[in-house]
């Protein structure tokens, strides 16, 4: 029998992994919402140099600050992304100029090499719910937060066609930091957390 699908964030030495903590919680929130799949009412925090990390198949990072993993995170990390493991990382600034997105970006790269381009028809897109133009805009691009770019793509590091490090200029983090399930901004149709029910659906069944 399959475990409940418990939603990760990882913990790292350096920065402030811990600078969205509302986010589990809210996108358990909608996976009940919208699927039917079995979850735990609520996320953990793990180490990512831990064993305990390869227990969850989904695995989220973000943060603000620079990012410098320690040689045993980078060991660990990288067991973890090639036994199977999905790693999602967003930057919580929207920058491509500030220092997490240099830090982090050039730590993924040295792990796992080039992040390559998503194409915008990827199986990703279509996992759960359809988004036919790529990824969502966020309303901190829209607002001009960040680098003001609305960034049409996201980055991943890839086996084929299959998506092992997925990557987020977007700042997801800041969308899904509200409490999603009560957005009285938007419709239905139009709820900025659908494409996190994609991500976690396309990490269960890849």
């Amino acid at each position: 029998m399959s475990k409940p699908f418990t939603f990760a964030t990882g913990i790292y030495a350096s920065g402030d992994w811990e600078s969205a903590s509302l986010v589990p919680q809210n996108v358990i929130d909608v996976l009940a919402k919208y699927t039917n799949l079995e979850l735990n009412p609520s996320g953990v925090n793990v180490r990512i140099d831990s064993p305990e990390v390869f227990e969850y198949p989904f695995l989220f990072l973000t943060g603000h600050l620079p990012v410098f993993f320690t040689p045993r995170e980078r060991a660990n990390l990288k067991r973890y992304v090639e036994r199977g493991g999905f790693l999602f990382v967003d930057d919580h600034n929207h920058d491509i100029d500030g220092i997490f997105h240099q830090t982090m970006t050039r730590e993924l790269e040295q792990l796992f090499g080039p992040l390559k381009k998503i194409p915008n028809d990827h199986r990703i897109y279509s996992a759960f719910f359809e988004f036919p133009d790529g990824p969502p805009t966020t309303s901190h691009e829209l607002n001009g937060w960040g680098d003001n770019i609305v960034h049409d793509y996201l980055m991943g590091v890839m086996d084929g066609d299959r998506i092992d490090v997925l990557y987020s200029n977007k700042d997801y983090s800041s969308e899904w930091h509200v409490k999603l399930t009560e957005n009285r901004d938007r419709r239905e149709d139009d709820d900025p957390a659908k494409i996190a029910v994609n991500f976690v659906v396309y990490a269960l069944t890849r």
